[in-house]
């Protein structure tokens, strides 16, 4: 394949592209089952109730009701957890967020099911609720008192806590650091919890066989995972549970966990073996999901006034709400992040997730990096500001270059920092003049390839097909088509031959699923060498058929070429003589310890009214440092969707909450960017050589574009008005009320 035929950096298409557009993908609730029954869920009213006594007889009885269900019709603790588990399928004797489900409904419509909930009659007891993360951490009052009986906690903890984890990076003495410095620079941060507003809410379809198998339809997006987290309090063996792929309608971290899929088995269960159907209204989705997490971010750092940082200590909080399961690893490895990329020899970075009476929390892009680059990017700012010195000149001071340590001590091969800042300053027009009013803000993040576990399989059919089959149920990155694309290049062929085919799960052993920058990273790994496997057995296969020696053999396209003589034939002549395709597989594991890492720097430039405080976003310009780029288009989608996320991040998004009551429960509450709200969008990518993971350079994009987006905003406030927001959104209203405390001080 010559320099123009290549595949590999072109834009092609996406795969699910038409059935999208012309609205013939079928999502989780489009499926037409057979005997169909619908459920629905009532809710507490309250943060942190007894349950006294529920009466569904009412409910019971009316027409088109099949069955009705509270906590005492399932067995005693059921529990589920992506790693720690701890949700209950349904309350049983108490609830500990408004929001939780106490009793569930099928029927023969939603409609018949919605007025069946209102006949169900709820007895509570109203107890003393903790809503606020810093308090609950006293353990006065204790969300979980019987957590130490709780399966998947990371560690051993000796009498029960609010505190569910205790981490930890550090490297080097702080103490010693601090002594050095000629200035500590301390400040504190907040973010508030978001919602990830994917346009499907969360839905699934469950049916239950009399064989005791089950079959499942959901958008989720690590189905083998799910599978076994609801197989152990089911008690069923979890090869008996079949997850078919669904077009899954957006994820943004959001889809990772089961949700109702045990109750909807249950459900299934007590009528019959019909399949019943639950879908999330929005409502739903704002009061009891698993939105991101509320943090609260205290730094402290030494410096000396040539700009050198001696020391670097970090605390975050976060709210994990009611329950830790959401999280696949118990707490958010994200928050590393607050170390930074920069040069220190004393550093640490402690994370306390806190149970309180709030929603339970979850994954949302980048989990726990958006919080911590925020408070980051802004102290960094406020740290340059303490010593006089340009904010930009202060990070190309500190920014680790190739082979050095980060504060934390990792240490990647490449390190394009210093070009990502200096990239996204030259192609913004940062130091240019500037009028009254605008400000402008730099902010800088990094993110590796994910790690995990990713499986392939590709067939050479007999009539020249080439099929790629995936555990992958894809949430909207492009995955398939960059799968597709990495096996037409490999193979010399144009990417619409290649074919995509989902599997349900049950073909392979495990896998992670998409998440965590994983998926371009160790799917194109794992495609590759089932690729590669393909192609050996279809060699051994001349060998035996055509006596042609098999290292002098090569594939072009629907050729096999023997390369010392120059003969060919069509390689699927030799497959149908044997009348089987011929299948390979592969599997990439690991990668979470990468040696490489990606960069992300973003300018901000902001407009401010200094009499209403409005913030106008006029630009935002994004460099990054990149490894190979397989889809162009579909790697600037993912810079100006994530741009975009960290848009409604650092000025619009929150989900308001009063003692564990939530007020935005629409979209006429809950604020998200539209399109009016876009800036120009301006972005950089790096022409230096880059150093990626795989045969393909791999560097990760999908959750870098947004972990820096709210610092650059509110650098770029604080460099046109003067004013720090430390505690996101930024609003207009904190604006003003800040310019006006500040004039009334002077």
């Amino acid at each position: 394949m010559n320099s123009q035929e290549r595949v590999i950096g072109t834009p092609v298409p996406r795969v699910d592209g038409r059935d999208k557009v012309t609205g013939s993908a079928n999502y989780g609730a489009d499926f037409e089952i057979p005997g169909l029954l619908w459920a629905k869920t009532l809710r507490s009213p309250y943060p942190h109730a007894l349950i006294k006594d529920i009466d569904v007889s009412n409910a019971q009885k009316l027409p088109g009701v099949h069955a009705v269900i509270t906590g005492k019709d399932i067995p005693e603790g059921m529990k589920w957890g992506r790693r720690i588990v701890d949700v209950p399928v349904l309350a049983q004797d108490e609830v500990k967020f408004v929001g939780e489900q106490v009793a569930a409904v099928v029927a023969d419509d939603e409609e018949i099911a919605q007025r069946a909930l209102e006949l169900i009659d709820v007895k509570y007891e109203e107890l003393p609720a903790v809503t606020e993360p810093v308090e609950a951490m006293n353990d006065q009052i204790l969300v979980n008192p019987n957590m130490n009986e709780f399966s998947g906690l990371l560690y051993e903890i000796e009498k029960p806590t609010n505190v569910i984890v205790h981490w930890e990076w550090s490297n080097g003495d702080i103490d010693k650091g601090m002594a050095e410095a000629d200035i500590i620079v301390e400040n504190t941060f907040t973010t508030p919890s978001q919602h990830q507003t994917y346009m499907e809410a969360h839905n699934s379809t469950v049916q239950v066989h009399n064989d005791g198998t089950a079959e499942v339809w959901t958008p989720g997006k690590a189905p083998y995972a799910v599978r076994r987290q609801i197989s152990g309090p089911l008690g069923v063996d979890p090869e008996s549970i079949v997850f078919h792929p669904v077009t899954i309608g957006g994820d943004f971290g959001g889809k990772g966990s089961p949700m109702n899929v045990a109750l909807g088995y249950l459900l299934s269960k007590k009528v019959g073996g019909r399949p019943v159907r639950m879908v999330f209204d929005y409502s739903e989705e704002f009061l009891a999901a698993n939105p991101r997490h509320h943090s609260i971010l205290k730094m402290r750092t030494g410096v000396k006034k040539d700009g050198s940082i001696t020391a670097h200590d970090v605390n975050i909080v976060f709210d994990s709400g009611a329950y830790a399961g959401f999280k696949p690893a118990g707490h958010l490895g994200g928050a590393k992040a607050a170390g930074g990329p920069y040069r220190t020899l004393n550093a640490r970075v402690t994370e306390d997730m806190v149970y309180t009476h709030n929603t339970p929390c979850g994954h949302m892009r980048g989990p726990g990096e958006p919080q911590a680059v925020f408070a980051l990017e802004s102290h960094v700012d406020e740290i340059a500001k303490a010593i006089e010195m340009d904010p930009v000149e202060f990070r190309l001071r500190n920014l680790v270059e190739d082979g050095e340590p980060t504060a934390l001590g990792d240490i990647f091969v490449e390190n394009k920092a210093s070009d990502a800042l200096k990239a996204a300053i030259d192609a913004s027009g940062y130091s240019s003049p500037k009028p009254k009013g605008v400000g402008r803000g730099v902010s800088v993040g990094e993110r590796p390839p994910g790690g995990g576990r990713i499986n392939s399989q590709i067939s050479l059919k007999s009539d020249g097909s080439v099929v790629i089959t995936t555990p992958l149920f894809e949430q909207g990155a492009g995955a398939y088509t960059v799968l597709q694309q990495v096996v037409a290049e490999d193979m010399g062929l144009p990417a619409n031959a290649v074919q995509i085919e989902i599997a349900d799960t049950g073909l392979f052993d495990m896998d992670q699923g998409v998440g965590g920058s994983r998926v371009t990273n160790l799917g194109t790994i794992a495609t590759h060498d089932a690729m590669e496997q393909a192609q050996g057995e279809l060699f051994k296969l001349a060998a035996e058929l055509q006596n042609w020696p098999e290292e002098h053999l090569a594939i072009q396209g629907q050729m096999l070429i023997r390369k010392d003589t120059g003969e060919s034939q069509p390689w699927s002549n030799l497959i149908a003589r044997v009348g089987e395709p011929v299948v390979g597989r592969g599997v990439a594991t690991g990668g979470e310890d990468n040696p490489v890492t990606g960069y992300c720097a973003q300018v901000a430039e902001v407009v401010i009214d200094d009499e209403t405080g409005q913030i106008t976003l006029t630009k935002l310009t994004t460099a990054h440092d990149t490894g190979t780029i397989i889809n162009p288009i579909g790697h600037q989608g993912q810079i100006n969707g994530g741009a975009m996320m960290g848009i409604g991040f650092g000025l619009q998004e929150e989900i308001v909450k009063e003692n564990g009551y939530i007020s935005t429960l629409s979209f006429a509450d809950y604020k998200i960017p539209n399109i009016a709200d876009i800036p120009e969008l301006k972005t950089v990518i790096l022409d230096t050589p880059a150093q990626g993971v795989g045969p393909y350079n791999i560097k990760a994009i999908g959750e870098s574009p947004n972990a820096p987006t709210a610092a650059a905003i509110t650098n770029a406030i604080a460099d046109a008005v003067g004013i720090r927001i430390r505690e996101l959104p930024a609003t207009a209203e904190k604006v003003y009320l800040e310019l006006n405390g500040k004039n009334r001080n002077e």
